[in-house]
């Protein structure tokens, strides 16, 4: 297999086309270009207007691509590449998402759960959002790691809650742990892809007297991000890179780094043997020559997990182990930043089959 081009991006964001975002779509952009992001994929509630008014495209190097977030009280959904945007009737049962997912299929889009674990946050009188309902089919993947969701959990206190506003990075913890667990075992189902989410808004809030915007894009957008790894590069015609990015996607060639401290590009992750090379969100026969490889831009704490458990662990730069055993393999990073080890890469992942691998 070719080297694969990895993009950096942000999935999940409001603008002022929400009716609870405050930013102009064109004033996001820009942030965005300041910290060199590759693409957007913006998901106003209810409404594709950005791309009605033209807006979806390139901008000078970013690339951004308009979807919708189907928000009843509860089961937000992310939507991709639909024809129309998707509504929730007023006499219908918001609180059973199969129907706006089927919609969003009929128009040849795909989505994903959003938040699923979302707890809100009592002291500063957040609504919890979470996702309630799992007999659900057809949803391409779901969030694992989502930056409001974490960083919310954090605010246990006020005098505490002007750190965590100051230094958000040092505060988050990554995925919640159940939120893990529900993802491993619907990979073990069949693919199940896990994305990052940012769903910041550019919220305006008094605090202490004074107004201030809970983040803005500028901040936010060295956080939580997505990586798409495509086997060809982007051409700068919008026509030709949204279907190729989203296919990316659909597929789970992606990983999730917070990138406050590093950026994460150069991470790799595969699978090796007589067959080829396999790589995230691919699936692949174990035989006699397989092994698995890590490779980090920097240091940092390796974990392998297989079916849901810790398979290898390794510190340094890279991980290379032969493999026997089928099942479901992903990757986390942490990072040592002042003197604790932080979470930085989660990746989907790659789907190892029985195959002619003698026993151990």
């Amino acid at each position: 297999m070719p080297p694969l081009h990895d993009h950096a991006g942000v999935i999940h964001l409001h603008s002022a086309y929400s009716f609870d975002g405050h930013v102009d779509v064109r004033e996001i952009v820009r942030a965005a270009r300041d910290c060199r992001l590759d693409f957007l994929m913006l998901t106003d509630h209810g409404t594709l207007r950005a791309r009605d008014e033209g807006l979806e495209g390139w901008h000078d190097g970013l690339l951004l691509i308009v979807g919708e977030e189907i928000s009843p009280r509860f089961n937000h959904y992310l939507a991709f590449q639909i024809g129309s945007a998707v509504e929730i009737p007023e006499d219908g049962d918001a609180s059973r998402p199969q129907g706006y997912i089927d919609a969003v299929a009929s128009r040849g889009g795909f989505g994903f759960i959003a938040h699923p674990d979302h707890g809100g946050n009592d002291l500063f009188h957040v609504k919890h959002y979470p996702w309630q309902d799992w007999s659900v089919t057809g949803c391409t993947g779901m969030g694992v790691w989502d930056f409001m969701t974490d960083w919310q959990e954090t605010l246990t206190g006020r005098v505490k809650a002007i750190w965590c506003y100051l230094q958000p990075a040092l505060v988050l913890t990554g995925p919640k742990p159940e939120t893990l667990r529900r993802w491993d075992q619907l990979n073990r189902r069949g693919k199940f892809v896990g994305i990052g989410e940012l769903d910041n808004h550019g919220t305006r809030r008094r605090f202490l007297g004074l107004t201030v915007s809970v983040f803005p894009f500028q901040r936010a957008f060295r956080l939580i991000r997505t990586h798409l790894l495509t086997e060809r590069p982007l051409t700068g015609h919008a026509e030709q890179d949204i279907p190729l990015l989203c296919g990316a996607l659909r597929n789970g060639r992606a990983y999730i780094a917070l990138e406050a401290h590093r950026e994460a590009k150069g991470f790799s992750f595969s699978v090796t043997g007589t067959g080829g090379t396999a790589s995230l969100g691919d699936e692949c026969r174990l035989d006699g020559s397989s092994r698995l490889r890590v490779r980090l831009p920097d240091r940092g704490r390796i974990r392998v997990i297989r079916n849901g458990r810790v398979w290898q662990e390794a510190a340094g730069t890279a991980l290379d182990r032969s493999l026997r055993e089928p099942g479901c393999y992903r990757v986390e990073v942490w990072r040592r930043v002042l003197g604790r080890h932080r979470p930085w890469i989660y990746s989907n992942p790659i789907h190892v089959r029985p195959g002619t691998a003698p026993a151990a």
